[in-house]
């Protein structure tokens, strides 16, 4: 029979019983959910058949909380409803993530465990037991929190037209309490336990057999809170891909945060916006970024692209790496970015007002900022038609 993985049963997934996949375009849809629940990250790899065939359970502990590790002692095996379920669970984590690649290989073991499972199917269960043995050996921190470790067998990925396998590794350190209905000496009663709910699954790794040698295609998410680097740097050593699409996501979320912190004080919310928005319209109406180009474009007045400068290399400094000056523009990353630009106006008496980006645009026109003599205060004068 192999390891039982409760799944408890329905409401512990987030889908009912009779979900079922859909595909629309690059989209992996349940209808149960009645949303997407994977959005395909390079237009070349398509999960829309992928499915899990076995996976390896582990619960890891924190060693400094003389916390123990556990390992399956066999594989779990699902039947075609269980693995399409477990399918859409475990891959509604990913979506839209940056293409991440092993920083180094040999010398990796996530990928020394991972590359053999690839070359050997078989070893799965040992393998997986190597990894959350890794993972518990670099939960060394005492705010490590102590999870159950899942590391599934994915089949027909499909990378530039050909089937290949995936390796997806999860880590849930929350659990989502549950009601079920269960039949007890010939009656019903509520019984309620604790499982995995898809949304509350906090770190995941998805690796794709393809490009090997040069470390695989990865995807990773860390939804802990402060940005901990713990599961991606330390334990599985892994760095953002140097491609067109990390750059249009970096360019693009350092023209937000330059819009919202690197420009002076006396800088107006609006005119914050506006300048981010010249940013983003380089993005849209270009094809190829170039860096000189945008600063003169976009920025336009000296003092402006000085500023930009000097936030450029600090971004750079946080970040541990630096950006290219000239990459092809990817438009969905640039479009993903500005839907987080936000135009506000925060008053020290309680006021908030927040505005569009089409309001920004033409605030000449609607917006008035002056000085009150009579109160001393300052004040904002906005025009318009009607309420919506």
């Amino acid at each position: 029979m192999g390891t039982q993985l409760k799944t408890g049963y329905w409401m512990q997934m987030g889908v009912g019983p009779n979900a079922k996949l859909m595909h629309d375009g690059d989209r992996l849809w349940s209808n149960d959910l009645n949303q997407p629940i994977y959005l395909l990250m390079p237009p070349s790899v398509h999960l829309k058949d992928a499915h899990l065939t076995s996976m390896g359970l582990a619960k890891v502990g924190n060693q400094l909380r003389e916390e123990a590790l556990q390992t399956s002692k066999q594989l779990c095996h699902f039947d075609e409803m269980e693995a399409e379920l477990l399918t859409i669970c475990f891959l509604k984590s990913f979506r839209a993530l940056e293409l991440h690649q092993f920083a180094v290989l040999e010398a990796n073991p996530v990928y020394g465990h991972v590359k053999a499972v690839f070359e050997d199917n078989e070893a799965l269960l040992a393998r997986s037991g190597e990894i959350a043995q890794h993972l518990y050996t670099e939960s060394r921190h005492p705010n490590i929190k102590s999870g159950d470790l899942c590391v599934g067998l994915l089949e027909n990925m499909i990378v530039d037209g050909e089937p290949t396998q995936g390796i997806c590794i999860i880590k849930s350190e929350s659990k989502v309490p549950f009601l079920q209905i269960a039949v007890k000496d010939d009656d019903l009663c509520l019984i309620t336990q604790e499982g995995i709910y898809p949304d509350k699954i906090d770190k995941g790794c998805l690796i794709v057999n393809s490009k090997g040698d040069d470390g695989f295609l990865v995807y990773v998410f860390d939804k802990t809170a402060g940005g901990t680097q713990f599961w991606i740097r330390d334990f599985l050593g892994v760095v953002p891909s140097d491609g067109d699409d990390y750059h249009t996501r970096r360019y693009s979320e350092m023209c937000v945060a330059f819009a919202e912190k690197g420009l002076p004080d006396e800088v107006k919310g609006e005119q914050r916006v506006e300048i981010a928005n010249k940013a983003f319209d380089y993005m849209e109406e270009n094809r190829e970024f170039d860096l000189d180009e945008f600063k003169k474009t976009a920025l336009e007045e000296p003092a402006l692209i000085e500023q930009f400068d000097s936030f450029k290399a600090e971004y750079e400094e946080e970040n541990g790496q630096e950006l290219n000056d000239k990459f092809e523009v990817v438009k969905d990353a640039a479009e993903k970015a500005k839907k987080r630009l936000k135009a506000r106006l925060k008053l020290d008496t309680g006021a908030d007002i927040r505005f569009s980006s089409g309001f920004v645009k033409q605030s000449n026109l609607f917006l008035e900022r002056g000085f009150d003599d009579d109160k001393h205060m300052k004040f904002v004068k906005i025009y318009f038609h009607e309420e919506k």
